[in-house]
């Protein structure tokens, strides 16, 4: 009894490094076998039965992950910083969104150019719109605190919606690609599943934190939320146009544009509201602290 009781811990708690080498493994197998091998041949029994014990030995070693992230937030003095810094975590979140952004919009103009596409074109655009927007803000918070410069933050929130007003004719363009033209694109469906976990995450997160970053009164906060924001939507946008056409059926063609069309007009009409609230907001907060400044210099 002790003997198979042994044997059981063994297989369901094996060392951390074994876990971090069969979790990657299976999840790689199990890709393998669903897009690149088709039927039912061994490698599919093989990448399922490994998959579900790496999920099984992963779902044993999450209360010890968990207590490990929790010691590790609570001693190490970086980790420390970072979650109770929240003017750091702004500034790494923006350094990391503009290496991202400008990488992808480089991608979807060598895209452009190999394939002579508008939809490639409009999403270098779009990139490339929320890399200025994330230069500019990541410019600010270097150099200034939370409510240093209330009235250059305005400008700067303002200046944004300006570009969100830009960013929308290129959404535009995308949404006439995608219904007028019939244009759609097709992804496996596991890619597709992949991309959903990706962009509902994104999304939610997006959401959360243009409302909890609301109470620091920061109009660069704000804006570099609603930047998040507003990419989420647009991902959205290209991910139902994957799903439609990844696990549609043939005759569908009409409904398919029919989905992308209303979608793309609720995105690019939320983008737009969203960019007018913030002009009209910002000119509002400009103008008052243009009067006192009037005001005190009398």
């Amino acid at each position: 009894m002790e003997t198979l009781k042994k044997i059981g811990k063994a297989l369901l708690f094996p060392h951390i490094a074994i876990v971090f080498i069969i979790v990657p493994f299976a999840f790689f197998l199990l890709g393998y076998a669903a897009i690149l091998v088709p039927g039912t041949e061994l490698i599919h029994i093989v990448s399922y039965v490994a998959s579900a014990y790496a999920l099984t030995i992963f779902c044993c070693r999450v209360p010890q992950m968990i207590r490990f992230f929790k010691k590790v937030r609570q001693e190490n003095k970086y980790v420390v910083r970072y979650f109770s810094d929240t003017h750091l975590r702004i500034n790494i979140s923006l350094y990391i969104s503009l290496a991202i952004n400008t990488a992808y919009a480089l991608l979807q103009f060598g895209m452009g150019l190999t394939h002579s596409s508008i939809w490639f074109y409009s999403l270098c655009v779009y990139y490339l719109l929320l890399a200025v927007m994330r230069f500019f803000l990541l410019k600010h918070t270097r150099t200034h605190e939370t409510a240093e410069n209330s009235k250059l933050e305005w400008l700067i929130y303002r200046f944004c919606g300006v570009l969100l007003l830009l960013m929308n004719s290129t959404l535009g363009a995308m949404v006439f690609y995608m219904t007028w033209q019939g244009r759609t694109f097709r992804h496996h469906q596991i890619t597709t599943i992949a991309m959903a976990a990706y962009t509902f995450f994104t999304l939610t997160k997006a959401i959360i934190q243009v409302v909890k970053f609301r109470k620091y009164k920061s109009p660069v906060y704000s804006a570099t939320k609603v930047v998040g924001l507003t990419s989420a939507l647009v991902s959205m946008l290209t991910l139902e146009n994957a799903m439609l056409t990844a696990f549609s059926e043939s005759g569908q063609e009409t409904f398919i544009l029919i989905m992308n069309g209303a979608t793309g007009g609720v995105v690019t009409s939320t983008v737009l509201v969203i960019a007018i609230y913030m002009i009209v907001n910002s000119t509002k907060q400009i103008k008052i602290f243009n009067l006192q400044e009037k005001e005190a210099s009398a």
